[in-house]
């Protein structure tokens, strides 16, 4: 052990690392289907090594992961944040300011009862709200306070222990409303409630876990016969023949000769045609009205599987069904549509939004023609744009450091890493209009991410672990039962004013307050209940602006109680 305690205080990184690799083993460990997460487990790894060992914590280390975090953040809403209040999105935008603004006055008027440190106070409001960001800018906003600094550390100390401690009854509390209480305050079947909203999208429900082994798009060859439905039409008229299904003529053979088909081409007896469309219209309903050919050279056709990033500003608002109307989408079929990260399900009024991407199959000249008509193809990158990136933080935590304002006399600045978080969301939102500016991969935004608020809650718990002994026989008991009402109120409040004031539908309601509580465990609680993903279109819809604000909170709180 003394040789451990000599190694971590010379090398204080390794205990960062070790903090990591024990917070998310346990962090990851299921109870019941409960599981703490790699951030939670962290800080609590964290603050075990601060207990056991004496080890030196860097305030610039800290600084640099969690600017990092902030920016991967805004990157990742930005593109949402600004066209939250579209169509019935302002609903989930409502909902996800007025259940932070309820967590922060309950935290703040729970703290003033209980008599507690703003460090206290922030960390109860971070981990009662399961946002562990705003531990973050609560420590910034505590080193701006004219105070000594040894109070300063065991406020910031503070934060870690009470985040810890409110964090489990937190999560709890998110997954247990928006699964079980939640939908017997509202007198819903979840069940009956997701096929009720999923048959409003048009959504086409398929069994979880069961796949085909057919290939759910096609390209067959048919002949024309004389006389038949087709002998006589334009390729448009005859697509038209198949109702309730979009089938598309692509080329033909005549004569001996392949000819690509327009709309307007004629169709005559003796013609072989491509036909492209969905398995089911191509076998069922054509099969049995037309003589299917077999022509390798015709039915050769470069086919294309693109996701294509929604940045056009007309597409933004659209529902799929007026989507399929359009010209420049014709013989081009939609897999699936991914928003932040999360599965969108799929129907005739689901309406897609900037920043989406649409996964996509077709021939290879349509899947362009649609990505021209919609944004731009999502071509795979593992190169991250680091001017933008470093250019963008640099200048948000400048712009976070300038920008003050005057309380009580006392001058306080947003900070530097609301400032980061403000030029991620600016920088995301541009990408999705200049899909080529400011590029980053997904896997290093997740990553950004993950390293970034975890290491930087592994190195507050390791900062806390010296004072957490005499923090918990200050304020243990209180302020467990005070994260508990904090975590309760606006649950409760955000679930009446959302179904009866901004009269959101049930089930799009509890994916909107877990997205409001940013807790995606709970939308996944919602979705196995249900047995439905059709809740996660409140979910994303709220959670972009809770991210936001609830991280600024931290600063906020802070303010209140100092």
């Amino acid at each position: 052990m003394n040789w451990l305690a000599d190694m971590l205080a010379k090398y204080p990184e390794l205990a960062v690392f070790l903090a990591l690799a024990v917070g998310f083993w346990v962090g990851n460990l299921k109870i019941g289907g409960f599981s703490l997460g790699g951030t939670t487990g962290s800080l609590l790894a964290g603050i075990a090594i601060g207990l056991l060992f004496e080890v030196p914590v860097s305030g610039m280390a800290k600084s640099l992961v969690f600017l990092l975090f902030l920016f991967g953040i805004g990157y990742e809403v930005g593109p949402k944040f600004f066209s939250a209040m579209k169509g019935d999105g302002w609903r989930f935008a409502v909902l996800a300011i007025f259940m932070p603004v309820v967590g922060l006055l309950t935290a703040w008027g729970v703290a003033r009862q209980l008599g507690l440190d703003p460090g206290f106070a922030a960390g109860m409001l971070s981990g009662a709200l399961t946002e562990s960001p705003a531990m973050g800018t609560a420590a910034e906003a505590i080193g701006a306070l004219a105070i000594p600094d040894d109070l300063k550390a065991m406020y910031v100390a503070h934060i870690g222990v009470a985040d810890a401690l409110c964090y489990v009854a937190g999560a709890l509390g998110v997954i247990v409303m928006c699964s079980t209480i939640g939908p017997r305050l509202l007198g819903i079947d979840l069940k009956a409630e997701a096929l009720k909203v999923e048959a409003q999208y048009g959504i086409t429900r398929t069994r979880t876990g069961v796949s085909s082994a057919w290939r759910p798009f096609e390209f067959r060859a048919y002949r024309i016969r004389a006389g038949g439905p087709a002998d006589g039409r334009s390729a448009d008229e005859a697509e038209r023949l198949v109702q309730g299904a979009r089938t598309f003529v692509l080329r033909l053979r005549r004569d001996g000769e392949i000819v690509d088909a327009a709309a307007d081409t004629r169709l005559k007896a003796g013609d072989t045609v491509v036909v492209a469309g969905r398995h089911e219209a191509l076998v069922g309903l054509l099969g049995e009205r037309a003589e299917e050919v077999e022509d390798r050279e015709l039915l050769d056709i470069p086919m294309a599987y693109f996701g294509v990033f929604v940045s056009r500003s007309d597409i933004d608002g659209q529902t799929l069904e007026q989507l399929a109307a359009r010209d420049d989408v014709r013989s081009v079929f939609l897999r699936r549509i991914e928003r932040r990260g999360q599965d969108i399900p799929i129907g005739l009024k689901t309406v897609v939004e900037r920043g989406d991407v649409l996964h996509v199959v077709g021939s290879e000249p349509a899947v362009d023609r649609f990505a021209q008509a919609v944004g731009e193809i999502v071509q795979p990158s593992e190169v991250t744009d680091f001017v933008a990136v470093g250019f963008a933080i640099v200048l948000g935590a400048l712009f976070g450091v300038a920008a003050s304002f005057t309380i009580a006399g006392i001058s306080v600045s947003i900070g530097t890493s609301v400032g980061a978080l403000l030029a991620g969301i600016v920088t995301g939102y541009v990408r999705s209009r200049r899909p080529l500016f400011g590029r980053v991969p997904d896997g290093a935004v997740r990553f950004m991410q993950a390293i970034g608020l975890s290491a930087f809650v592994a190195m507050v718990g390791i900062g806390a672990g010296p004072h957490f002994a005499a923090a918990i026989r200050e304020a243990g008991i209180g302020l467990l039962f005070g994260g508990m009402v904090v975590t309760l109120v606006p649950l409760l409040t955000g679930l009446y004013f959302g179904r009866y004031v901004l009269k959101i539908q049930p089930i799009l309601l509890l994916g909107a307050i877990s997205g409001a509580q940013t807790f995606t465990a709970a939308l996944a609680a919602v979705q196995e209940k249900s047995d439905s993903q059709v809740a996660v279109i409140g979910y994303s819809g709220a959670v972009a602006v809770a991210h936001v604000v609830l991280t600024t909170f931290g600063t906020v709180i802070v303010l209140l109680m100092a």
